[in-house]
């Protein structure tokens, strides 16, 4: 099998369009139903791609959900890695308050209002409760990834150890209540009688969340003695 090199407005060749249609297809499908009851036949339709184009780019099935996969972990990192690269290790506690507001601000802001975010929520979700070689990709390139470098932020402003119980926890609970705007979002959308989230929902969201981190912050190091 083979594709012509045709590139289009954005300089992509018609195979690499026909890859990316297919992760498209792979993160809604995989989310929607799970890995077993998703065919092949129907990521092809789904991709407006023949159905011999999931073996000849991906090896199969398996191996595309392990692309879906990679590419949830290459596009977040497109949004966390220049922020986290731009914040040196933080070596007292003000630097490190200012690094968590950033990083808090750009992780809820993303998570909350980017529009790919919905198929990789569900893609994730999925992973997490069946976990295997595509949720290793996700804990590896992501999750371990992200949680440790804010633990090691958490633990100067708080003044506590990076692989503390308290840090480690305190840190899920930053970005879950973040993940939990996308998770229930409509019934966030419900509730908040709003029809979407736009840039000025998605900043009062924002706002709270930073508001609650620094309060957990601040609670924290009350605590210590």
């Amino acid at each position: 099998m083979s594709e012509d090199n045709d590139t289009d407005a954005a300089g992509r060749s018609s195979a690499e369009k026909t890859k990316a249609a297919l992760i498209e297809a792979g993160l809604r499908l995989f989310g929607e139903k799970g890995f077993a009851a998703t065919s092949t036949r129907e990521i092809a339709a789904e991709a407006k791609a023949n159905i011999g184009s999931i073996a000849y780019h991906f090896g199969g099935k398996g191996e595309l959900r392990d692309a879906c996969a990679a590419h949830i972990v290459e596009t977040i990192a497109r949004v966390a890695d220049p922020v986290l690269a731009a914040m040196p290790p933080p070596t007292d506690r003000a630097a490190a308050e200012a690094q968590l507001r950033i990083a808090t601000e750009r992780m809820a802001g993303f998570l909350v209002a980017a529009p790919e975010m919905s198929s990789f929520v569900q893609f994730i979700l999925r992973e997490i409760h069946h976990p295997g070689r595509a949720f290793d990709i996700l804990y590896a390139g992501l999750v371990e990834k992200v949680h440790r470098r804010l633990c090691a932020v958490w633990a100067v402003a708080s003044g506590d150890d990076a692989e503390s119980e308290a840090t480690k926890i305190a840190v899920f609970t930053m970005i879950g209540q973040t993940v939990y705007f996308r998770i229930a979002r409509e019934a966030v959308l419900r509730r908040m009688g709003w029809r979407e989230i736009g840039a000025a929902e998605a900043g009062l969201i924002t706002a709270t969340v930073l508001e609650n981190a620094l309060a957990a912050l601040a609670a924290h190091r009350e605590r210590k003695p």
